[in-house]
């Protein structure tokens, strides 16, 4: 077991680790198509992974305006403004807050009746904005207009950053024209667990800047220096478990067509279960795009009644949410 139980923060720590955790992150780019210069690194969480993302983008951002944010902080600093969706996701904003972004000082962008952010009422970019765009809302697993906003964004010199803990992995499949556009953004977050079922505790950054990355989160120090791209380097974690390995067992089994089918089948199990809660008479609200199926009985008693059942039957399983109101 000894090799397997090293600190997996460099290859000094542990050359299997580091070794087998490069070939995953090329797989992980390879399979995602997204930019191949991309640094990819394997944190706890989606949360955490935002939180490395968007401390890339500030301190890059911030650096194009003058400020050493390494040596100066926050005080005194240029504002880095932020732009989110009405439908952000709650890790999204965790991290935001987390990194010192006030919520009350978060640009929310409006979005259209399946809750993906409208283009044309998109708030004012500039280069000291960081947007957030959407790869699967949780709710509805809508995309946001990756090809209206981005070139936007790229007018405007800003950062955009996807949050694709739910829908990135659509990119590995034949509903990929979701995600179309997608790649032209700045860094991307997803997790392992939502497709793949690798254990939790097993997310990824995935920055195209990995320079950008890799300054922000660098952790070397005299006694343990490593390589700019080790994984010390490219996540909060220092003393940190190879969580790599995992992913890349999991694409080392299942292989493109293999990550593709497994998409394709529960998004066809989601269009089927739609349309059986439908013959049955329920509300179907949102178009079922990914794997999500939202629905409503006639009223909030009898949903709430039903829910309860399902839950209690140690069958089944759905949870609540609130859309729309």
């Amino acid at each position: 077991m000894l090799p397997w139980d090293q600190c997996a923060s460099s290859f000094a720590n542990s050359p299997v680790a580091a070794t087998i955790e490069k070939v995953a992150a090329g797989w992980i780019l390879d399979v995602l198509d997204l930019p191949r210069e991309s640094a990819v690194g394997f944190g706890t969480s989606a949360t955490a992974c935002t939180v490395a993302a968007i401390a890339a983008a500030r301190r890059a951002l911030s650096a194009r305006l003058g400020w050493d944010f390494d040596n100066d902080g926050l005080i005194g600093a240029p504002e880095i403004r932020v732009i989110i969706s009405e439908t952000a996701n709650i890790t999204l904003k965790k991290a935001l807050r987390v990194l010192g972004f006030g919520m009350n000082r978060l640009l929310v962008a409006p979005t259209d009746q399946h809750g993906r952010i409208d283009p044309v009422r998109l708030p004012q970019l500039d280069d000291s904005t960081i947007l957030c765009l959407q790869a699967g809302e949780v709710n509805t697993g809508e995309f946001d207009p990756f090809q209206d906003l981005i070139p936007q964004a790229k007018a405007a010199r800003s950062w955009v950053h996807v949050d694709g803990a739910v829908g990135l992995w659509a990119r590995a499949s034949s509903r990929a024209s979701l995600t179309e556009g997608a790649d032209a953004a700045d860094s991307w977050t997803t997790d392992g667990h939502k497709w793949l079922n690798t254990p939790y505790d097993g997310a990824m950054t995935i920055c195209r800047d990995a320079v950008a990355l890799s300054s922000a989160m660098n952790s070397d120090a005299v006694y343990s220096s490593a390589s700019q791209y080790a994984q010390k380097n490219l996540t909060l974690e220092f003393s940190r478990r190879a969580r790599g390995i995992p992913i890349w067992a999991a694409l080392r089994a299942l292989g493109r067509s293999g990550v593709a089918s497994m998409v394709d089948h529960h998004c066809a199990l989601a269009t089927q279960i739609a349309e059986g809660l439908g013959s049955a008479g329920f509300n179907v609200i949102n178009r079922v795009v990914l794997n999500q199926v939202l629905f409503t009985a006639d009223t909030a008693a009898e949903t709430s009644r039903i829910l309860q059942l399902a839950q209690a039957s140690g069958e089944t399983w759905f949870g609540p949410t609130v859309w729309n109101g």
